[in-house]
């Protein structure tokens, strides 16, 4: 692998120990992987936030690498962690996993990392350009930059993202190579799909028939940007997808050919399999949850609007970053939806937070990629459906099926 004079020196030790270990892992993935250099990268993304998931071995491995000085090299953000760091106490997490919790924010912050604590960087500032080369952790926000802004990242590991923050490079290989962003499958959608429920449940089935290729979709006459990101994540939690195009939507196949000769077609009529993968046999909902990815102001407006003036008698989450929910309560959305008895709770999501201690059982949600997770990640069941059906579950305590 061909190495800069600069990139050199921080494999040698020149720029520290710190950087030396950062750059061994990026020069490790490269040799992996076959890259012939490495590219500079004009942000990142670190997943692996929540104590939930990384555990004490995860905490100490941060807590001495931020000993080491180290700093990023370039804009940095941060995934979600296991709880509100404000509110943790108010919703019912545990001081013991609070004070390791804030620990492990405060050794990124130490090593310059901006502590969103968000799935959506792209939603608080971290919006890369098209063409860009970016290192991004997180399954939702890695399709989203790559399909949706055009940007290009590799589904880099909690823990490679932190490395190109510190050294700003990447292994250029995968998803930054031209020739790996063409479609293998031409995707026909031939049903109506709808609502952000609908597009996960596309997503969720476009990601089991193709793993971790990449897909061209074509039949999809209009489609929003929160219709988008709930499509990419789902594709990605239930596949690998890192990548889709989509026929006159996103910005790759607006100017240039992006299918492989030889793509093999896969028609789509109906969305039925998905919402009967994903629907378990459960009717008492303890929570409902919304926002996985985190929501938009948007997606909280039409929450907001559906709940004015009701009262609620499931728990209601709905997840953001801090950005929005500061967005959201000057609008004078919080207020409503406080009122109806909901709550609007910043840096954390259902899939990382520790809500089996919480005591939830069951729960309500419109989105295909926590319906795939929370199942796994929080042994809950899980009724899977559009934000009217889970509202009504909300109001009611129930899921109804009709």
């Amino acid at each position: 692998m061909i190495l800069t004079r600069e990139e050199e020196a921080m494999l040698n030790g020149e720029l520290g120990e710190g950087v030396r270990r950062a750059m061994e892992i990026i020069v490790a993935l490269g040799k992996i992987y076959n890259a012939e250099e490495l590219v500079k990268v004009e942000s990142a993304h670190i997943s692996g936030v929540s104590y939930k998931n990384l555990g004490d071995e995860g905490l100490e491995f941060l807590e001495e690498f931020a000993s080491m000085g180290v700093k990023t090299m370039v804009e940095a953000t941060l995934n979600p962690a296991g709880m509100d760091m404000e509110l943790w106490e108010e919703l019912g997490f545990s001081r013991e996993f609070a004070e390791k919790q804030i620990r492990i924010v405060k050794a990124y912050e130490k090593m310059g990392v901006k502590t969103t604590c968000t799935c959506t960087p792209y939603l608080v500032g971290n919006k890369p350009k098209f063409g860009q080369h970016v290192a991004w952790g997180e399954s939702s926000a890695i399709i989203y930059a790559n399909s949706i802004l055009g940007a290009r990242t590799n589904r880099e590991s909690g823990i490679s993202a932190l490395a190109s923050a510190i050294t700003g490079r990447t292994a250029k290989y995968g998803l930054h190579l031209d020739e790996n962003r063409l479609a293998d499958y031409v995707i026909k959608v031939k049903c109506n799909v709808k609502g952000i429920s609908d597009f996960g449940a596309l997503g969720y089935l476009i990601g089991k028939m193709v793993g971790n290729k990449v897909p061209y979709i074509t039949g999809i006459e209009t489609a929003d940007l929160d219709e988008l990101k709930s499509l990419g994540a789902s594709m990605a939690a239930s596949g690998a997808v890192g990548l889709f195009h989509m026929e006159n939507v996103t910005p790759e196949a607006k100017i240039k050919r992006v299918v492989k000769d030889g793509a093999e077609e896969i028609e789509i009529e109906d969305l039925r399999e998905a919402y009967e993968t994903l629907n378990h046999d459960v009717r008492e909902i303890d929570v409902v949850s919304i926002g996985c990815p985190h929501a938009s102001i948007d997606e909280i407006g039409k929450v907001a609007n559906m709940i004015k003036g009701r009262k609620i008698k499931s728990q209601l989450w709905i997840t953001t970053s801090r950005k929005v929910y500061d967005e959201a309560k000057r609008r004078g959305l919080l207020d409503i939806i406080n009122e109806a008895g909901g709550k609007v709770i910043r840096d954390t999501c259902m899939v990382v937070a520790p809500i089996e201690e919480l005591g939830f059982k069951t729960l309500a949600t419109n989105s295909a990629k926590m319906a795939t997770l929370a199942p796994l990640h929080s042994k809950v069941k899980v009724r899977f459906g559009s934000l009217e059906d889970c509202i009504k579950a909300a109001i009611s305590g129930v899921w109804n099926d009709n």
